[in-house]
C-alpha cells in the first residue's frame, strides 16, 4: 500500500480548533486499511477538560469504534508533537505510527521533555515521523498566540 499523508485533514481540524478559540492542534486516527477512523481538534475549553487534547479525543473515538482499549495497526497524524500525557496514551493504545508536524520544545513529550517512548516503562514504542507540514502547523500556532499576547 502506498503512503498517503493525512496531515491535511489534521491541519483542517487545527484550523477549526482555532476558530473555537482552542489551541490549534488537530489529530487524525487512521485504521490499518488506510481509512480515517476519527478526526478532531483540541477541545479543552469547550469540554472544560484539560485532557481533551486532539490526540486523546481521536484515541477515545477510535477505541470506542473498535470496542477495544488498544488500536494496533492504527496510525496517528497530529499537527504538534504530542505532550507527555498524549504520548503515554499513544503507547497504552499501542498505536503503530505517529506522524507529527511542529516540534514542541516547551511541552513536547516525544522528542523533547519527558521523551515518553524512550523510557523502559513505555510498554510500546510506535514508529515516529516528525516534520510533516511542520511549517504550516507552526504558522497556525504562531498566528493563534500572536493574537493573544
Amino acid at each position: 500500500m502506498m503512503f498517503r499523508s493525512h496531515m491535511d485533514l489534521a491541519l483542517a481540524e487545527a484550523r477549526k480548533a482555532a476558530a473555537r478559540a482552542e489551541v490549534p492542534v488537530g489529530a487524525v486516527l487512521v485504521g490499518p486499511d488506510g481509512a480515517v477512523v476519527a478526526a478532531d481538534g483540541n477541545r479543552t475549553r469547550a469540554l472544560c477538560d484539560p485532557t481533551a487534547h486532539a490526540e486523546m479525543l481521536v484515541i477515545r473515538a477510535g477505541c470506542a469504534a473498535l470496542g477495544s482499549e488498544r488500536l494496533p495497526g492504527h496510525d496517528l497524524y497530529v499537527t504538534l508533537e504530542p505532550c507527555a500525557m498524549c504520548a503515554a496514551a499513544i503507547a497504552a493504545a499501542r498505536i503503530r505510527r505517529v506522524y507529527y508536524g511542529a516540534s514542541d520544545p516547551k511541552s513536547g513529550g516525544v522528542a523533547h521533555g519527558a521523551r515518553v517512548f524512550s523510557h523502559d516503562q513505555s510498554h510500546h514504542r510506535p514508529e515516529v515521523y516528525d516534520g510533516l507540514a511542520a511549517q504550516e502547523a507552526e504558522t497556525l500556532l504562531r498566528q493563534f498566540f500572536a493574537t493573544r499576547r
